[in-house]
């Protein structure tokens, strides 16, 4: 299973980030979409997971906080990395935003990823966001670089 992760997209999905998403089961969405009509665009492509960023005013019904499990992946997610739980028995993917900056590091065991920003470039950061392939409960990571 293909799954597309984004975050900060600032209410702009560029042609080449809806490209990517198009080939993926489902979306994963770190937050601060800043407009609603791009979280409804994006359901029209695959299921989205998502989680409400600091810009995102409308949309008091998406969790702050959001745990769920892909293809035997456990994942949780939050949009600040600061608010991600303490609580992290059998999680094998912290997934996180805000920062618009990309990493992708292991930390206790598990992985910890910022796809970045795909929407507008903000603090001189490159725009990118993430892929994962899942299988039986693994994963892999693709970071794709957003030509702007």
């Amino acid at each position: 299973m293909r799954v597309g992760v984004i975050s900060d997209t600032h209410g702009l999905l560029r042609p080449q980030v809806l490209c990517e998403l198009k080939r993926c089961a489902c979306i994963v969405h770190a937050g601060d979409f800043d407009r609603e009509d791009v979280l409804r665009e994006l359901e029209e492509i695959a299921p989205v997971y998502a989680v409400r960023g600091n810009n995102d005013w409308w949309g008091r019904d998406l969790p702050r906080t959001l745990s769920f499990e892909l293809e035997g992946v456990r994942f949780t997610m939050a949009h600040n990395r600061n608010d991600v739980s303490w609580r992290l028995e059998g999680v094998q993917v912290v997934i996180f935003g805000h920062s618009h900056q990309y990493c992708e590091e292991q930390l206790g065991g598990r992985l910890w990823l910022n796809p970045g920003s795909c929407g507008y470039p903000r603090f001189r950061k490159e725009l990118t966001m993430a892929a994962l392939e899942l299988e039986d409960g693994r994963f892999r990571v693709e970071r794709i670089p957003i030509v702007s």
